[in-house]
């Protein structure tokens, strides 16, 4: 006989947080928002080996986590997982751009001989967006060190365009540099100190070995909680399938990726288990989520067969319609409050912490704050982010309202099919996702900054200071219907106005 909930399911928009008493030190410039992203052995007192500084992940979608979305949501604080469902050299490829972007002490990719003309230079910085090119004897990156020249150094409409670059560059000997070896504060200081805009490092034989920019430091001071990894680059993750794992991970693992998840809108599979138990065996240092489930026995057989962290949710995204052609899925409010039960009692019978993350039903910022308060350590979000400039769909206009393209993995126009995998013949054979449009919301830094400040406004409100602490003290309601309605503005005409944070 089938199994039957006794309860129905719910959604995050069925419940309200009630407030908790609000102490004089309870501040939000005082709140801490990091969270855990990987499996720790919490009760030997391990901490996590990954950490983020904000909860929010990209969702492993095309029209949301290219590299430049992981650059952004790295500058906040939180991690991408590039989307998987491109051939392996084009993931692997936006991997390696991500881990390049700012590693502090950054390798060039902007050189040139100084024997070119200053047309090809020009043409050399508009093709990679940089204005600051290093002049090499051989026009390599990490060739002897002959001089820079930026923009600053000619005007090419009062020039002559066959000039050679050795005739406007600043010569090796006019410069400052810095020798491999230095520490990035050190190499700091020196910038500062000589009022230069770039330091280029370079060996005992005068060969270039990597630039370190002034604007990076600014950078570090306006994204204060940018997510860096030991060797100061970008942290960011990439998502992977159950079928070409093995060819995929070590490629992505060469390209710099930080941690994996295997994406699946169902993952309580055999797949899963043997592709987690094949990486670990294979690359025992690499870091692999799994998911998606909606109940106990999910989160614990993808816990047993050793996921770093739980993905939790099937039906619950904005252009999933998994539930309408499938009948398959749970309210998403229950199922994380259910999966965070069996987190906590997996904790306390193994010792070991393993983060869970909520994937979907996400409509308005406040709901972020509701799932960290049943048991969440971070959510993953695809509407949100596809909202924003870094994304990688084309902004149109429609309707005179400016819109950002969104389509679902298991739309036909992505066809990711791996995605809905059960193990037998390839292809997709019905559509899991739909193809849309969403309001187009401007740039990243300023949406995340908005509903980050709503989060811990609102830990306040409950007396928390971390999420732990939220996980803790906070007093949750079921609301009706009604209530849902009194929530809102109601029996007045709202003025067109707002207020800019």
């Amino acid at each position: 006989m089938a199994f039957y909930f006794s309860e129905p399911s719910h959604t995050f928009g069925e419940y309200l947080l009630v407030p908790g008493y609000t102490a004089a030190d309870c501040t939000p410039d005082r709140v801490s928002l990091r969270t855990p992203l990987v499996r720790f052995n919490k009760k030997a007192g391990e901490e996590s080996p990954l950490s983020m500084n904000i909860p929010l992940v990209s969702a492993v979608m095309q029209a949301v986590s290219d590299d430049r979305l992981a650059i952004a949501l790295a500058k906040e604080g939180g991690i991408s997982f590039i989307y998987g469902s491109q051939s392996i050299e084009s993931q692997a490829a936006m991997v390696a751009r991500v881990k390049s972007y700012k590693a502090g002490f950054v390798t060039s990719d902007s050189n040139i001989r100084p024997d070119a003309t200053l047309e090809e230079a020009v043409a050399l910085a508009e093709r990679t967006g940089h204005s600051t090119v290093a002049v090499t004897e051989d026009g390599t990156a990490h060739g002897k060190l002959a001089g820079i020249i930026t923009s600053r150094d000619f005007r090419i409409t009062h020039v002559d365009p066959k000039a050679k670059v050795s005739q406007y560059m600043t010569k090796r000997s006019d410069m400052v540099t810095g020798h491999d070896g230095i520490s990035l504060s050190e190499a700091n200081d020196i910038i500062w100190e000589k009022k230069i805009n770039q330091l280029p490092i370079i060996d005992k034989d005068g060969n270039l070995v990597s630039i370190v920019f002034r604007k990076d430091y600014a950078m570090h001071e306006e994204h204060p909680n940018e997510l860096l990894d030991a060797n100061h680059r970008y942290i960011v993750g990439a998502g992977i399938n159950t079928r070409d794992y093995a060819e995929r991970v070590p490629a992505l693992l060469a390209a710099g990726a930080d941690v994996f998840v295997l994406d699946s809108s169902e993952g309580y599979s055999e797949w899963q288990r043997r592709a987690l138990t094949y990486i670990h065996e294979n690359w025992p240092d690499a870091k692999v989520g799994a998911g998606n489930v909606v109940d106990a026995e999910g989160f614990n057989f993808l816990a047993d067969a050793g996921a770093d962290f739980v993905k939790i949710g099937i039906g619950g995204g904005s252009i999933c319609i998994t539930r309408e052609q499938k009948g398959i899925g749970r309210g998403q409010a229950t199922a994380t409050i259910e999966v965070a039960k069996a987190r906590d009692e997996y904790y306390a019978r193994t010792g070991i912490y393993v983060p869970i993350c909520s994937d979907g039903g996400i409509v308005h910022d406040y709901h972020v704050t509701l799932a960290l308060a049943m048991g969440a350590d971070f959510v993953m979000l695809g509407r949100y982010f596809a909202r924003f400039d870094e994304s990688p769909s084309n902004k149109l206009v429609v309707n005179g309202q400016y819109v950002k393209e969104y389509w679902g993995e298991g739309s036909n126009r992505a066809r990711n099919w791996q995605r809905y995998d059960l193990g037998g013949k390839k292809g997709m054979t019905f559509e899991e996702g739909v193809d849309s449009y969403v309001p187009y919301a401007g740039h990243l830094h300023d949406g995340v900054t908005v509903t980050m400040s709503k989060v811990t406004h609102t830990m306040c409100n409950c007396g928390a200071l971390t999420i732990p602490e939220l996980q803790e003290k906070a007093k949750i309601t079921l609301v009706s219907s009604v209530s849902i309605t009194e929530g809102g503005a109601h029996d007045v005409i709202v003025r067109n106005t707002s207020v800019q944070s």
